[in-house]
C-alpha cells in the first residue's frame, strides 16, 4: 500500500498552505500537490459597491503588496472612466511601485528565504529563521531590515501610508509629491543602492554552492509571461503582456488588457482553493506558464538601466539566456531591486515629478475596465464590470501566485522525487520541498479567488487523529 506524507504548514510564506507527497508501495514519490487552504472571496463581497471604492477595498487583500492591488484596481477604474492620469501621476505611481518592489523583494530574500540559503537546508529548524540569521549574519540581516524599511518609507512619502497608501485614487493621485519628500528619498538612495550591490555580490559569491538546488528546483520547460515595452525593456506599471516559450519564441502579445480571456484560461483544481490559469491556445495540459522576476528576465531583452543591465549580462553568461530553474528567482529578485533603485533615481530627478497636476476626473464612460500591472510576484489582473451608475456587478482577479500554480505543482513533484525517500525520512528532505514553494515567494492571501465552484473537502478524524472518512464535493 502507498502512503501520503503531509507537510501541514509550509513555513516562511505569506498565507497558509500544506503539501501532500504521495508514495508508492516502495516508498518512492509518485506525485505531490500544493493545497492552498484559505479562501478570500473578495470578488463576491465587493459586488454592489461603487467602482471608485475598489482601489481602497482591494488593497486590503494583502498587507505585503497592497500597492500592486491599488495600482491594478485604479487602472481598471480608469478604463471604466475612459481617462488617462496626468504624466506626473504616472511617474509617481511608478515611483511608488519601485518602493514596493524593493520592500517586497527584501522581505522575500532576507527574511523568508535567506535562512535556507545562508544557514543551510539541513540546519536546525529551531534556528533556521530570521533570528538565527541575525545571530550568524548580523550585518546582512540588518541590511535586509534597512532595505525593506527604505522601500516602505518611499511608499509612505509618495502614497501617504506605508501600508494601504490612501493617495492612489482613480484618475491619478490624491495629492502631489512634496519637494521635502523627494529630497528625503534622494538623500537615502545611495545607502540603499550600496546595500543592494553588497547583497548581490555576497549572493553571487555563494551561488556555486547551490548547484544541486539550481539543477533540482523545477527545471521543467514552461512558457513565460511578462510586461515589456516596445523596445523589450522590463516594465512593471504598463506595457504589453508577452507570452514566450522556453526558447524565447514570442507566442502572443496582449495589447489590450480587456482581451486577456482570449489568451488566459482559468481552471479549478480538485485539491486547492487556488485557481490555475493557463495559456488558452495550448489548453490546460500544455499551457503551463510562469510569471514573476525570473519570467520577466526571460521575456524581456533588458532592464533599461545601466547597472542592472550590466549585472543581467553577467547572470545570463552564467546561467544562459533563458534559465528555467526556480531557484534563480532569488537571484532575479536582487537584480530587480537594483533596477528599482536606479529607476527611482531617474524618476526623482525628473522635474515633472513635483507637478501639482496629478489627477483626472470623469464618471462612468464604459461598463467594463481591466487593469494589468506587474506585482513583485508577477502579473496581476483586475477585471471589473459595472452598471450605468457605476455599481460593481462582477469582478475577476487573477493574481501572480495563481499564474504560477501549475508550475509550482510540477516543481513540487520534481523536487520531491529528487530528495524524498519514504523509507528514510529527514526534516531536511521535506524542507527542500517547502523551499521550492518559497522560491516563488507565493502570496496566498492574494491568490485564492474562486472561479466557479471551489472544491470542498470535509475530513472526519478519530480521537487518535486518523482519517475515518472524507467527503469531497
Amino acid at each position: 500500500m502507498g502512503r501520503t506524507l503531509t507537510i501541514e504548514h509550509v513555513t516562511r510564506i505569506e498565507g497558509h498552505a500544506r503539501i501532500s507527497i504521495h508514495l508508492d508501495e516502495d516508498g518512492r514519490v509518485s506525485s505531490a500537490q500544493l493545497h492552498v487552504t484559505q479562501l478570500r472571496g473578495f470578488e463576491k463581497f465587493v459586488e454592489g459597491r461603487p467602482y471608485y471604492e475598489m482601489p481602497a477595498i482591494t488593497a486590503r487583500i494583502c498587507g505585503i503588496c497592497p500597492v500592486s492591488h491599488l495600482l491594478a484596481s485604479a487602472k481598471a477604474c480608469e478604463a471604466i472612466m475612459a481617462v488617462q492620469p496626468p504624466p506626473a501621476a504616472v511617474k509617481l505611481r511608478e515611483l511608488l511601485h519601485c518602493g514596493q518592489i524593493v520592500q517586497s523583494h527584501a522581505l522575500s530574500f532576507f527574511h523568508l528565504s535567506s535562512p535556507d540559503l545562508l544557514l543551510g537546508m539541513d540546519a536546525d529548524p529551531a534556528a533556521r529563521n530570521v533570528f538565527g540569521l541575525l545571530e550568524q549574519y548580523p550585518e546582512l540581516a540588518r541590511s535586509g531590515i534597512a532595505l525593506r524599511k527604505f522601500g516602505q518609507q518611499v511608499i509612505e512619502r509618495v502614497g501617504g501610508e506605508r501600508i494601504h497608501p490612501p493617495r492612489i485614487v482613480p484618475g491619478g493621485l490624491g495629492q502631489p509629491l512634496a519637494a521635502e519628500a523627494r529630497d528625503a528619498i534622494l538623500e537615502q538612495l545611495p545607502v540603499a543602492r550600496a546595500t543592494a550591490r553588497h547583497t548581490l555580490q555576497f549572493f553571487k559569491e555563494r551561488i556555486e554552492s547551490f548547484s544541486e538546488q539550481i539543477e533540482a528546483f523545477d527545471d521543467t520547460p514552461t512558457l513565460f509571461a511578462a510586461l515589456t515595452d516596445a523596445a523589450g525593456n522590463v516594465q512593471w506599471y504598463s506595457g504589453t503582456v508577452r507570452f514566450a516559450d522556453a526558447e524565447g519564441n514570442l507566442l502572443a502579445a496582449l495589447e489590450e488588457p480587456a482581451a486577456y480571456p482570449s489568451l488566459i484560461g482559468e481552471a479549478v483544481l480538485p485539491h486547492s482553493y487556488l485557481k490555475a490559469p493557463y495559456y488558452k491556445p495550448f489548453g490546460l495540459a500544455g499551457g503551463m506558464y510562469r510569471v514573476g522576476p525570473l519570467a520577466r528576465l526571460n521575456v524581456a531583452e533588458r532592464f533599461g538601466t545601466p547597472e542592472a543591465d550590466h549585472e543581467l549580462e553577467q547572470f545570463r553568461r552564467r546561467f544562459g539566456r533563458r534559465p528555467r530553474s526556480a531557484f534563480l528567482y532569488h537571484y532575479a529578485r536582487l537584480l530587480e531591486v537594483l533596477h528599482a533603485l536606479e529607476r527611482m533615481q531617474a524618476l526623482l530627478e525628473d522635474p515633472e515629478i513635483l507637478s501639482p497636476r496629478v489627477r483626472a476626473f470623469a464618471g462612468v464612460n464604459a461598463l467594463r475596465g481591466v487593469g494589468i500591472i506587474e506585482a513583485p510576484r508577477g502579473l496581476l489582473i483586475h477585471d471589473y464590470e459595472v452598471d450605468p451608475s457605476g455599481t460593481v456587478q462582477r469582478v475577476n482577479l487573477i493574481v501572480a501566485t495563481g499564474h504560477n500554480n501549475l508550475a509550482i505543482g510540477e516543481g513540487l513533484c520534481q523536487v520531491a522525487r529528487r530528495y524524498v525517500d519514504g523509507n528514510r525520512l529527514s526534516e531536511g528532505m521535506l524542507n527542500r520541498v517547502s523551499a521550492l514553494v518559497r522560491a516563488y515567494d507565493p502570496c496566498l492571501s492574494c491568490s485564492t479567488h474562486a472561479a466557479g465552484l471551489p472544491p470542498l473537502e470535509i475530513r472526519l478524524l478519530d480521537a487518535r487523529g486518523e482519517l475515518v472518512d472524507c467527503l469531497r464535493y
